[in-house]
């Protein structure tokens, strides 16, 4: 069985013509006034507006990773050559419960690249095929687990790549295993794809850089992660009956290692199966003296979703709470004797009136603020539980985190917000937007809790003691767009990384209270911020370390990028 055959230039350019027909062929006869509209946008001189139209239906297409592979993967092998220093790396594939699969497994070595040795590790069968594997490979067999953990404390210091029967490694792989093995981490990992019995390969994981929260819940390191055979590892193998002893030996390697896994950006291994994401059980935190939290919240009429938002806000089953709502000018008689009416000291309102400034309103009422918490809300958000702000008060409190954010619905349920991806369109966007929440999408990225670049300030939280330390939101450079953004990196800057908490659910009625930015003044506006943004941030060049480079730049969606 063949991966990935090395074809001829001539014919590679074939089947990726023939590909890229078939997909957009496919994605027209799908959505055609969705791809039609796209392509027009196109031909119109609006490239960001019809790339974005076009990158989610052509991205999740079923042939979009055979369009990729086509055009991406065979220029971007490694070539062979020597590294800095040299690497011992060993290859341990585990053949006890498919022996029948060992085959393909030992045909990828010989392209992967140098290996010190193969420890192979099965039954009598295993050891057969182990005898009649091709003599170049250093080769070596072992019945048990006790004999490979033997076997491995006489290895010490050596990269160990674990591997089950059937996965195999891709062309040069090991070669990138060794580059990655020059600086200071202790484990490497990459992404990877699933092959059918075939060898045809499909479904790709396109990984996110180390994020230690997400992997709590989903372990997208194990068979695809190189890890250094150091004394504590060595010192901490697991118990001999565990049948996922790959996973359990990757989990201790992290917990152990001083610095984060690195992430090798290339597909490393096929794979016959991958471990499945777990989503968080859904019991509401306790928290045993819950610090006060000043909720703030904008308002200019809108009398009727003020209504519902404060309705949710009751509601909740947060002890400690402080509200200040700002008026920025209502002059609607109703919104005014409803704020004059509101019960104090549990409401405060404070009178900002004057232009649209979301930055300055909030920096305002930040100041006025008594709680050691602050919690951003748009006054278009209503509640579906009692324990939103449990949760995100909870993630809030870690020393290490900055802003946390929640995920947002839109009215017919589909996601709004789901955290914030940098480089989408050039700026940011809103990750998973329109997905159905019970669907898993990318790999249950949304409904799992995870470091994130950003999170929207329609739902935040944040102490405030961290808040006043980056000096806020910027209400100079971002009056209105950008500005959670932008002081989510300041605060990722300063080592308080920000967080994604799908527990905490409400529902967004976006823009409703202000409307959008469609207007001739609010696109000018919009084009100076997000100019700014892309100044401060690099946005448009710099890759989300939470995404990937070969996802789309252009879709809210993690879709392969065509």
């Amino acid at each position: 069985m063949s991966i990935a055959p090395n074809r001829p230039r001539g014919r590679s350019w074939l089947v990726g013509a023939g590909l890229f027909l078939a997909v957009h062929g496919e994605a027209l006869l799908r959505q055609p006034r969705f791809y039609l509209t796209g392509l027009f946008w196109l031909i119109v001189g609006k490239r960001v507006r019809g790339r974005n139209q076009l990158s989610a239906l052509i991205g999740s297409s079923r042939l979009a990773y055979l369009l990729w592979v086509a055009r991406h993967e065979a220029k971007n092998w490694p070539a062979p050559g020597p590294t800095a220093e040299a690497v011992s790396i060993v290859v341990v594939i585990d053949a006890r419960f498919a022996p029948e699969q060992l085959a393909q497994t030992l045909q990828s070595l010989a392209h992967a690249g140098q290996m010190d040795s193969v420890i192979v590790i099965g039954g009598p069968s295993a050891r057969l095929l182990v005898g009649d594997a091709p003599h170049r490979l250093p080769l070596r067999w072992v019945g048990e687990l006790v004999d490979l953990f033997q076997d491995l404390q006489r290895n010490a210091g050596a990269w160990l790549f674990m591997l089950d029967a059937g996965d195999c490694l891709a062309p040069g792989a090991l070669m990138l295993v060794a580059a990655a093995a020059q600086d200071s981490s202790t484990i490497s990992y990459g992404d990877d794809d699933l092959i059918d019995r075939r060898g045809r390969r499909y479904d790709p994981h396109f990984k996110p850089d180390w994020n230690s929260e997400l992997f709590r819940y989903h372990d997208y390191l194990s068979g695809a992660a190189a890890i250094r055979l150091d004394s504590a590892v060595l010192g901490s193998l697991p118990p001999l009956g565990n049948p996922d002893w790959i996973g359990a030996l990757t989990r201790t390697a992290v917990d152990l290692a001083a610095n984060p896994p690195r992430h090798i950006h290339h597909i490393l291994v096929h794979r016959r199966a991958r471990p499945h994401p777990a989503a968080p059980p859904m019991q509401g935190p306790e928290i045993e003296t819950p610090p006060t939290v000043s909720v703030i919240i904008p308002t200019r009429n809108q009398l009727e979703l003020l209504k519902i938002c404060l309705q949710g806000l009751q509601q909740s089953n947060y002890p400690v709470l402080d509200c200040i709502i700002i008026d920025n000018g209502s002059d609607d008689p109703a919104t005014i004797a409803f704020l004059d009416k509101l019960d104090a000291p549990f409401y405060r309102v404070l009178r900002q009136p004057g232009p649209f400034n979301y930055s300055a309103l909030n920096n305002a009422a930040v100041a006025e603020a008594r709680g050691e918490f602050l919690c951003f809300l748009n006054n278009d958000v209503s509640m579906i539980g009692q324990d939103w702000l449990m949760y995100l008060i909870s993630q809030a409190r870690g020393e290490r985190v900055g802003a946390v954010g929640a995920r947002l619905l839109y009215p017919d349920g589909t996601i709004q917000h789901a955290g914030v991806v940098l480089g989408v369109g050039g700026g940011a966007g809103h990750a998973h937007r329109g997905q159905d929440p019970n669907e898993p999408g990318y790999f249950l990225r949304a409904s799992l809790p995870q470091f994130v670049s950003a999170v929207t300030g329609a739902c935040m939280v944040v102490r405030r003691e961290k808040f006043l330390a980056v000096g806020g939101f910027d209400q100079d450079c971002f009056p209105v767009a950008f500005n959670d953004v932008d002081l989510c990196l300041k605060l990722n800057a300063r080592g308080w990384q920000t967080f994604y908490e799908p527990r905490a659910e409400l529902i967004h009625h976006e823009s409703k209270s202000r409307g959008t930015d469609h207007s001739g003044e609010k696109k000018a506006r919009f084009a100076g911020e997000l100019a700014r943004l892309k100044e401060r941030w690099h946005t448009d060049r710099q890759v989300d370390p939470y995404h990937h480079p070969a996802l789309s730049r252009f879709s809210e969606q993690f879709v392969i990028g065509l």
